[in-house]
């Protein structure tokens, strides 16, 4: 069990957001009971999380998305209130971490992704802030395009939208964002990379692809955004003495 500000002390000290400009508010966002023994992680706070948690019996609440987002209305009304409502009434906190969860260079969504994949030489895209938002690695040896996007398919458990740049169909050099990271396709071409993979593909990022040459895979907001999440929860219950669930909502994004 731990005190809401011991809490709050060594995911501030983990995860270092005052370093990073941001979208919203990381750290607590909404205050609840003080001691904090139960914990579930998910990536985005949404109503169906709230209520896994609550029946979870949770203190505390920990996502990569949470509320309070840069131009969001200001008023507590429907969705807004109902979620809110939810979390006062049980008295339970909301921690929210988004950029400084991407970024970091162990536990993040981008460091987990690569992970995942089982690269080598991953070093961040050092042309994109803050740091570590796009990141770069290596295959352990080449593959056809289509292996790569099969694999990818295989291991997040969904379906990959993959656009073949032409040319070369056999890749090596990789780059990634996590997410809504779409438009750094550019940046990662600039660096050499075979393929981009984001979460998300917006109708310009495949003119880009064909344009520039650089093979592109949009893998999912959620599915590529799961593991960093998951990854801090279970070093938050390895290292200090809180119980740790994490709970998938599914999200076809």
């Amino acid at each position: 069990m731990l005190h809401r500000q011991q809490l709050d002390s060594l995911l501030t000290e983990l995860l270092q957001p005052e370093r990073i400009r941001d979208y919203c508010p990381n750290g607590l966002q909404v205050e609840g009971k003080q001691h904090i023994q139960r914990i579930v992680t998910g990536v985005t706070a949404s109503q169906a999380l709230l209520y896994a948690a609550i029946e979870a019996g949770a203190d505390a609440i920990l996502v990569h998305h949470g509320y309070f987002w840069k131009n969001e209305a200001a008023v507590v009304t429907g969705m807004k209130k109902k979620r809110l409502q939810a979390l006062l009434a049980h008295d339970i906190n909301l921690f929210a971490y988004h950029l400084p969860l991407d970024v970091h260079p162990l536990l993040g969504n981008n460091a987990q992704l690569g992970k995942l994949l089982n690269l080598t030489a991953i070093t961040p895209l050092s042309t994109v802030e803050p740091l570590g938002v796009v990141m770069q690695g290596e295959l352990a040896e080449p593959v056809a395009l289509n292996t790569l996007a099969a694999t990818l398919q295989q291991l997040l458990g969904r379906q990959v939208l993959m656009h073949d740049a032409g040319d070369n169909h056999v890749v090596c050099k990789l780059a990634w964002c996590t997410g809504g990271g779409q438009g750094y396709i550019e940046q990662a071409a600039a660096a050499g990379a075979d393929v981009f993979i984001s979460g998300e593909v917006s109708e310009q990022t495949i003119h880009v692809s064909r344009e520039l040459g650089i093979h592109f895979i949009a893998a999912g907001h959620h599915a590529t955004e799961r593991y960093g999440i998951k990854a801090l929860g279970e070093y938050l219950s390895t290292n200090y003495p809180l119980h740790v669930t994490f709970i998938d909502i599914d999200n076809p994004a």
